[in-house]
């Protein structure tokens, strides 16, 4: 069992666009430099991210597929529901690859595989890792939000109440489509071998009840590519900042309102439906659009003051709040989020409940650059003292996935 490992991911896409995706693409890329036999199989498009060239031993595979919301409403609602093209295309992959040292890890499936994967994963009987990055397993929305409350959502999901609630950002209809997808899920899955991995310790207090019983679950931080800067900021700079995508749950319009109110410059870097909202909430408001990764990594290091991700829903684990402290910047983190974990409130950034007066109150003791840059150097020392790598992740997922290979032989 100590030898080299086949490790099959899967996930929607081969391009870091979004939080899953980026992972997935790390941890591959990580585990293959450390032996193992990586295939990245990939439902949307065939074409992959630059980190996957000259990589030895890792195989990329993509299925040509289209996005769910690339498609019509009626055939992204069928494909949604079940795809049974890519559940096709992904048994035919799978099956040259069974073997006593093969496990399959899922990061994304609901835009591009469906619940068939998991059909085709059964039918290939092979241990299965599935990393929860949102909540879409248990919860219809993914969200385990009630945006016709704007609150968390406390509902057991599929019970009547959940089935019943007017819950979706989108619309009756898409919750129609995503209900019939959970159910669908849920049968693909009943009786697999399953290790649902958590990427914070708040995502498997918010999900973690609402599971099968027989399930294994573990926490495992996800991987920040990021190396942190030499030494703290001696002087931090002077906007607030918000990076990632602009959508309702996340906050954004506290952070534009507040920064607003403090009179202090906003500037977003990152893009999403909430961009309208959000300048006419705060005119002078900077948005960039999605920039690459240097040129975000160079705004944040010469123009933060803090970070801040204000989150309305129970936030995994996003990932901008360890980038921001390998960089020096103190973070304002929604106590909601599973972020809040890497925050020593006070000491090297704030945690907050995410409402006006909470953020403006935080804003305000930020606005002293002295304790900001105290707190950002607390913040780097925190980072440089267990930094959360591609190699530490891949490290910590080793030992899981031989616990999953041993245990599949002990049955």
């Amino acid at each position: 069992m100590e030898g080299r490992m086949r490790i099959v991911i899967l996930a929607d896409h081969a391009f870091a666009e979004g939080g899953a995706p980026q992972v997935a693409i790390a941890s591959a890329v990580a585990l293959a430099r450390r032996g193992h036999a990586i295939t990245y199989l990939h439902a949307v498009g065939q074409s992959g991210d630059a980190r996957f060239e000259g990589v030895a031993n890792l195989t990329r595979i993509g299925l040509g597929g289209r996005d769910v919301w690339d498609k019509p409403f009626a055939s992204a609602a069928r494909d949604g529901i079940w795809n049974r093209a890519a559940a096709r295309d992904l048994a035919a992959v799978l099956a040259p690859l069974r073997g006593p040292d093969t496990l399959i890890h899922v990061h994304q499936w609901t835009r591009g595989f469906s619940p068939a994967a998991f059909a085709a994963i059964r039918a290939a009987g092979l241990p299965l890792a599935i990393s929860l990055h949102d909540y879409f397993i248990a919860c219809p929305t993914g969200l385990k939000f009630r945006f016709d409350r704007r609150e968390p959502c406390t509902l057991r999901p599929l019970s009547l109440p959940c089935l019943l609630a007017p819950c979706d950002p989108r619309s009756r209809a898409h919750k129609a489509v995503r209900i019939a997808r959970s159910f669908a899920a849920a049968r693909a899955l009943a009786g697999l071998d399953v290790t649902a991995i958590h990427v914070s310790e708040a995502g498997r207090r918010t999900i973690g009840a609402d599971l099968p019983g027989a399930w294994r679950q573990e926490v495992i931080e996800n991987p920040i590519e990021t190396a942190p800067a030499p030494a703290p900021r001696a002087h931090p700079g002077n906007r607030i900042v918000y990076c990632g995508r602009l959508t309702e749950e996340k906050g954004v319009l506290l952070v534009a309102r507040a920064a607003r109110m403090a009179g202090m410059p906003a500037l977003f870097i990152g893009e999403g439906p909430m961009r309208a909202a959000i300048l006419a909430e705060n005119p002078t408001a900077e948005i960039t659009g999605w920039l690459p990764r240097a040129e975000v990594r160079a705004r944040l290091a010469a123009e933060a003051r803090c970070l801040v991700a204000p989150s309305l829903w129970p936030e995994t684990g996003p990932m901008v709040i360890a980038e921001a402290q390998a960089l020096g910047i103190p973070a304002i983190v929604s106590a909601r989020a599973g972020g809040s974990a890497r925050i020593r409130d006070g000491i090297d950034g704030l945690v907050i409940e995410p409402e006006s007066g909470a953020l403006g109150a935080a804003l305000d003791r930020l606005a002293d650059e002295s304790r900001a840059a105290a707190m950002g150097a607390a913040a780097w020392a925190a980072y440089q003292a267990d930094p959360p790598s591609p190699e530490a992740h891949a490290a910590r997922l080793e030992v899981l996935y031989r616990r999953m290979l041993a245990a599949r032989q002990a049955s």
